[in-house]
């Protein structure tokens, strides 16, 4: 393999943060060159750089700035990355898909010859070694905590006879609902990420993040999957809670989804197809009468993937789903089968599961109920 070339800011990409283990809010330059990872940095992170990164090599952009003026004028970042070629001995690069197009024109237009490489940029990113298996689980620790504490805040509040939850005189709303959940998670370090807290119709749309007040005896969808602040890494969970009294349909519905929650469990293991398990999910669900399609103008029943890749992205390779991949040991997956109506709303149940040889280690811990 020749020389990679990364451009970015690594705290909103994950290559380049995983290829180097540095935060940094602005974009730089990583080469990596067989066992050579070469950081080029500006003078405000140089000394930084050399500290916390990994690298084994970190260069001055000044310097290389340096070499590379040619006339007039400050060195612009496709003069500095020819440069750091030329210092290498190479006119060529592998870029990933995400590599800004303006600035491979610029190159080009040096004769500095790009190829654009096959996703994933960095394949080694899937499997998961021990230390960012217990990087997941602090941030899925994090994510717990946050869960419970919603949960307790849901169970302090009273229910109305108009229906409404109430908690302290007022109406008890999903932004509420969000706030307790995201400033737990802010005290443990961690970021939270869009959560969602759906009541009712609104969690029909999965990714919806819920607004307004909350409704007694309707499901509550919280998607909550925060992302470490020291290591970058995510956790994800999904818990669906009634406050009140379910009905009876509502029962059968989440008792359903917890089946294709344990058949996704025990479905998974080192070479199963991720696409399969989805199929025999969704084929489960079908065979008890709760089918998916078209209906009133919405798409309802089980329409998104059992599971995906979890790391420094919130979603990335394998993807147990239509797509299909071939599971691996050392994978760490989601199971997140989900089931969505109308008139009933939406009951989806997530844990994170580590893919091993013989099957899967869930390294989610909090346990699911329906009703509080």
């Amino acid at each position: 393999m020749g020389l990679r070339l990364l451009y970015a800011a690594s705290e909103h990409d994950a290559d380049i943060l995983y290829a180097t283990g540095f935060f940094a809010p602005d974009a730089f330059l990583c080469l990596i060159a067989g066992s050579r990872t070469i950081l080029v940095m500006s003078d405000l992170e140089m000394d930084r750089a050399k500290r916390e990164s990994k690298a084994t090599h970190v260069w001055s952009w000044t310097q290389m700035a340096k070499r590379a003026v040619k006339g007039p004028g400050p060195a612009r970042v496709e003069h500095v990355i020819a440069a750091c070629l030329m210092r290498l001995g190479v006119k060529s690069a592998e870029v990933p898909g995400t590599f800004p197009l303006g600035l491979a024109r610029k190159l080009e237009g040096l004769k500095i010859r790009l190829r654009v490489a096959p996703e994933p940029f960095l394949p080694e990113r899937e499997i998961k070694t021990r230390d960012e298996v217990k990087k997941i689980e602090a941030s899925l620790r994090a994510a717990e905590a946050g869960l419970l504490a919603g949960i307790d805040a849901l169970r302090d509040t009273t229910i109305s006879r108009d229906g409404w939850l109430r908690r302290g005189g007022s109406k008890f709303t999903s932004e509420d609902l969000r706030g307790v959940i995201d400033s737990t998670i802010l005290k443990l370090g961690g970021i939270p990420m869009r959560t969602i807290c759906a009541g009712g119709d609104q969690a029909v749309d999965p990714h919806e993040i819920g607004h307004g007040p909350l409704r007694a005896h309707l499901p509550v969808v919280m998607d909550i999957f925060p992302r470490s602040q020291s290591t970058g890494y995510f956790g994800d969970l999904t818990r669906t809670v009634v406050r009140g009294r379910a009905s009876e349909k509502l029962k059968e519905v989440y008792a359903l989804v917890e089946e294709g929650t344990r058949l996704g469990h025990r479905s998974i293991h080192d070479g199963a197809d991720g696409r399969k398990i989805h199929e025999d999910i969704l084929a489960l669900f079908d065979s008890r009468g709760f089918r998916t399609g078209m209906k009133d103008g919405r798409m309802q029943g089980f329409f998104h993937g059992t599971g995906h890749g979890l790391g420094l992205d919130i979603h990335e390779p394998p993807s147990i789903s239509r797509r299909g991949s071939i599971l691996r040991a050392g994978h760490v997956v989601t199971v997140e089968p989900g089931l969505y109506y109308l008139g009933l709303g939406g009951v989806r149940i997530e844990d994170v599961a580590l893919v091993t040889m013989s099957g899967s280690r869930c390294l989610t811990r909090v346990p699911k109920f329906l009703e509080i």
